[in-house]
């Protein structure tokens, strides 16, 4: 076996191809050519005798020696790459982050970011994607991605970086024609505009751990959508508080059962297990987590 060292190339191209699923990808992250990452890696093959991946014109899958061998040689270059974080503090973060925030806490966030944390590091670029959608970091190349509700996932580390209060609310159009909702047994009566993905409805969860299937005549996937209904007098509602605060106080929402204790949401910031946070996301997700705090409730 020669010497790995000298087949750097060959190495990160490797461990790129491994996270983002194929070469066409890895290449585009390393402003490339798919040939180009496919010869790197076939030289690599070369050099340790044996193949990395299983290849097929429809797919690319490790082999066993790949798996390994990517779970031996990912960290290291992980830490080459972020080593120089140790330097960042004194001389102001530098670098580009990719970061996913769910859409209607984008408009409450996006604000300061604007205003105040990029104007504060000029060395950090940004790619800010806003979707509801649960991307896949490692395959689409994401450094963090920050959600609501509980997220599943052993490749992947979470910190919660508060707890949000949910509501109910309609439209006072919606609360004249269907009437006041005095009990849990009346919400299940009303039509709902909710929440659903991939034909799964998700439920209302209850402070004390009941949950309900709300009825209703349309489906959305994402809460900005599900807010316009709200306010189209569509259906109730289930919402955190914080995105429909402004429309609650100008009376364009009404919150139905107000002392009925609904179960928090946790807002996570989410990254791939094994990538140490470099010192430009500490930055970034500290900063997030000041400014969410500023909507969640007590």
């Amino acid at each position: 076996m020669g010497n790995l060292l000298g087949e750097t190339a060959g190495l990160i191209a490797f461990v790129r191809t491994v996270e983002t699923g194929s070469f066409s990808a890895a290449a585009r992250s390393l402003q490339t050519t798919p040939s180009g990452v496919s010869k790197s890696v076939s030289r690599l093959e070369s050099l340790l005798g044996g193949k990395l991946f299983r290849r097929s014109t429809r797919i690319l899958t490790l082999t066993p020696d790949g798996e390994t061998f990517f779970g031996n040689i990912a960290p290291l270059l992980r830490q080459i790459e972020e080593s120089s974080d140790v330097f960042q503090a004194d001389r102001g973060a530098t670098g580009h982050l990719r970061v996913s925030l769910p859409s209607e806490l984008a408009r409450l966030l996006m604000p300061p970011i604007f205003t105040r944390f990029l104007p504060q590091h000029p060395g950090i670029t940004l790619d800010l994607g806003t979707t509801d959608r649960h991307v896949d970091l490692i395959r689409e190349n994401y450094d963090i991605a920050f959600r609501v509700g509980k997220v599943a996932g052993s490749d992947l580390m979470m910190r919660t970086l508060v707890h949000l209060e949910m509501a109910l609310v309609a439209s006072p159009a919606f609360v004249e024609t269907w009437g006041r909702v005095n009990s849990v047994e009346r919400l299940r009566e009303i039509p709902f505009a909710r929440y659903a993905i991939d034909g799964h409805t998700y439920p209302i969860h209850f402070a004390n751990g009941a949950t309900m299937i709300p009825t209703g005549q349309v489906d959305l996937d994402t809460a900005t959508a599900i807010r316009f209904a709200a306010l189209s007098g569509a259906g109730v509602a289930y919402l955190m508080k914080c995105i429909v605060q402004e429309e609650l106080d100008r009376g364009e929402l009404i919150q139905l059962l107000p002392d009925l204790e609904l179960e928090t949401m946790p807002f996570q910031a989410v990254h791939a297990f094994g990538r140490m946070p470099t010192y430009r996301l500490r930055l970034f997700s500290d900063f997030i987590e000041t400014e969410i705090r500023k909507h969640a409730s007590p």
